[in-house]
């Protein structure tokens, strides 16, 4: 599971960086070096976001699926819906040790069970 889950982080960014180069794309073309900081700075993002799925996918503990994540610099966002305090908490502390991390926002809620 843990190969998959990099496979697919891999495949994520080499997708990303296929989009960032492709003149077909429907990304508006921007002129000057700020519309190219920008693209870098949203490639960036999407990599890291692509880092903390996979090693939250990599994590036996903790049911993904209901965990969406988002990225700004070093900042990442998760929201989303889990089962206990214990896998909010764990969701986090995944986030937290993934390189390139310096803050983690855990707006995840806790669902009581059915």
């Amino acid at each position: 599971m843990k190969i998959a889950a990099i496979a697919s982080a891999t495949a994520l960014a080499f997708a990303l960086g296929a989009c960032a180069s492709d003149p077909n794309s429907s990304r508006p073309a921007s002129s000057g070096a700020s519309g190219e900081s920008e693209l870098k700075r949203d490639v960036k993002d999407s990599m890291l976001t692509g880092k903390v799925k996979a090693a939250l996918a990599a994590d036996v503990g903790l049911k993904t699926w209901n965990i969406d994540v988002d990225s700004a610099g070093t900042t990442v966002t998760l929201n989303g819906a889990v089962d206990s305090e214990a896998t909010k908490q764990r969701a986090g502390s995944v986030a937290r040790g993934v390189e390139g991390v310096a803050t983690v926002k855990n707006n995840l809620t806790v669902k009581g069970k059915s």
